[in-house]
């Protein structure tokens, strides 16, 4: 199966037949016998806690055991995720965590752990799509006008991004690559500050999820010119994807998963994928996460896992074909 042929199934709908092949919570005997420590590794109120918070409380109420959450913000979700890699595999202690766990080992050259081999891939819970952004008043209406803009200033053009090395700084990165533009990056502390400047026309273009930038969009401030899925967003009907525009390398998405520590037991993974992909499944919380434009997903273990080293191997070229490097 090809990376499309996967992003394509893992957007499908879960539906009842599939659950019906999920194990029982039952099947790990006695777990969890107490409640789960589940580790956020950012603050309260962004995305990542959001969407984790969500599908644990959903977990807890199948599980019929507090999921109780922790957040552990710090060096770009490293600390928390480290946290989770040196506990004890037994279920007890899990990570959710946002696209960066497979993209920090590529920009941190000592990280204290490896994304890959120092964790147990259980399920991906959702993803979103970026969206290619300019300010409202700008005189630029979709993805071509954009090139030939920036095209004809090619030392005057700076495209943002809420921080270095996060998905929408590799997205514009990208974009720059396949498109053959000179744009200079401007990171910010965050995209709240990134997204005000790109209004005021302080910069030209951005690529930002869609919690974030959306609401801005529809109160008409943003313009969206594409968005990086690999079709149209629910919320944006009338935006094409970049695929559209004549981009096929150009799909990224933001995407939440969840983890245990490496080593653990084959059953307990079983029992937590089942209970997110039915959390997953429950119509409120499919409900909310269509408010943050994001599609649930809840894969086996093995099809996440691949998913990862996929998206690990992409990442690493894109970073290292930009040179990006992080201390």
């Amino acid at each position: 199966m090809n990376r499309r042929q996967f992003l394509q199934a893992g957007l499908a709908t879960i539906g009842s037949a599939q659950l019906a092949a999920f194990p029982s919570p039952s099947s790990a005997a006695g777990y969890p016998s107490g409640p789960v420590r589940v580790v956020i590794p950012f603050p309260a109120g962004g995305p990542t806690d959001v969407v984790g918070r969500l599908v644990a409380q959903s977990m807890s109420e199948i599980l019929k055991q507090s999921l109780v959450v922790d957040n552990r913000g710090g060096a770009s979700g490293t600390i928390g995720a480290d946290m989770v890699a040196k506990a004890q595999p037994n279920g007890q202690t899990l990570l959710i965590n946002v696209s960066a766990q497979v993209i920090n080992p590529f920009l941190y050259p000592k990280l204290p752990h490896d994304p890959l081999k120092d964790f147990t891939p259980i399920t991906n819970l959702a993803s979103t799509p970026l969206q290619l952004l300019v300010a409202a008043d700008s005189p630029i209406h979709n993805v071509n006008e954009l090139i030939k803009y920036v095209k004809s200033r090619p030392t005057g053009c700076s495209f943002a991004s809420a921080s270095n090395g996060v998905p929408g700084h590799l997205a514009g990165e990208l974009f720059k690559m396949t498109t053959g533009i000179a744009a200079v990056h401007a990171p910010y502390k965050g995209s709240a500050p990134a997204l005000t400047d790109l209004i005021g026309g302080q910069v030209t273009f951005m690529f930002d999820s869609m919690p974030a930038s959306l609401p801005l969009v529809k109160a008409g401030k943003l313009r969206s010119l594409a968005v990086t899925g690999m079709r149209r967003s629910k919320s944006l009907h009338d935006v094409p994807t970049l695929v559209e525009s004549g981009f096929p390398e150009m799909t990224m998405t933001t995407w939440y998963g969840l983890w245990g520590p490496a080593k653990t037991p084959p059953e307990i993974v079983a029992v937590l994928q089942s209970a997110a992909a039915r959390a997953l499944a429950n119509q409120d919380v499919r409900a909310r996460l269509a408010d943050l434009s994001a599609d649930p997903l809840g894969e086996s273990p093995e099809r996440f896992a691949a998913f990862c080293t996929q998206e690990a191997e992409r990442y690493a070229k894109i970073i290292k074909a930009a040179g990006i490097r992080l201390a």
